[in-house]
């Protein structure tokens, strides 16, 4: 009885074994099934051969093609999908998030969402920008076009992501009305300074520009707007901080340099 047993027992360990083996075989198998579906997928799917891109203002249209579809698969449409469905988006500055979506297997569309920018602050060499409530959003060794150098603030430690270290966070209301007015009017400044009143100095090229204080600011920028051509190829100050909305035919003095 007892050799029964094991010659029993014994079967049943092998008939185990056997199908341990059939098990593996087939996950193999599968494997297998599944790169070779894969490659053909890959090898066979639609190149992608017209992107759009939207939401972007920093960036061009052909850097931010260059930065997400920066791989040697990137514009064929099945690993662009996966890509972009399983895989964590790809990291880029000034980039809050972007969404590729696909209009046809041949053309997508990418919609950028870029972060809130209003200037920056050179700190040990990098640039920091900050955006409206003065976050530090980003730190850069290069300097964005279109962003004003913000100077005159008097700040310690900066870190990443927490708000710029300044004794009056007044100043970033200002910054962001400035900045705001000088967008509306279409003017573009290199640099922006604040002395100790809050009053502002733009750097315009060659040009310096005192603003003094926010009172009349749309009048201000407005005037500097009209004025600005006339200044082409100039190098001086000019002073708008005398500027009255209730002189209907103001002088302004230009010190050349």
């Amino acid at each position: 009885m007892r050799r029964r047993r094991g010659r029993g027992y014994s079967g049943f360990r092998g008939y185990g074994r056997r199908r341990g083996r059939g098990k593996t075989a087939a996950i193999v198998l599968g494997v297998i099934l599944a790169i070779v579906l894969l490659i053909g997928i890959l090898l066979f799917a639609t190149q992608i051969k017209e992107i759009e891109v939207t939401g972007n203002q920093h960036y061009t249209e052909e850097q931010i093609i260059d930065l997400i579809f920066d791989e040697k698969w990137s514009k064929n449409s099945a690993y662009c999908y996966y890509e972009n469905k399983f895989q964590e988006p790809k990291s880029i500055p000034f980039i809050e998030e972007y969404k590729v979506e696909f209009q046809s297997p041949s053309k997508v569309r990418v919609v950028v969402f870029e972060k809130s920018v209003v200037g920056y602050v050179s700190y040990m060499s990098s640039y920091m920008y900050f955006d409206k409530d003065g976050i530090i959003v980003e730190s850069s060794v290069e300097q964005l076009p279109g962003i004003p150098w913000i100077t005159g603030m008097e700040f310690g430690h900066i870190v990443l992501h927490q708000p710029l270290p300044v004794a009056n966070q007044d100043i970033f209301d200002q910054i962001l009305n400035l900045t705001q007015v000088l967008s509306v009017n279409g003017v573009r400044v290199d640099k922006i300074n604040y002395n100790s009143f809050l009053e502002a100095e733009l750097t315009i090229g060659d040009i310096i520009v005192e603003l003094g204080n926010d009172d009349d600011l749309n009048g201000k920028v407005s005037e500097l707007s009209d004025i600005l051509p006339e200044l082409t190829g100039l190098s001086g100050t000019l002073y708008l901080d005398s500027y009255d909305e209730n002189n209907s035919n103001p002088m302004y003095t230009f010190k050349k340099n």
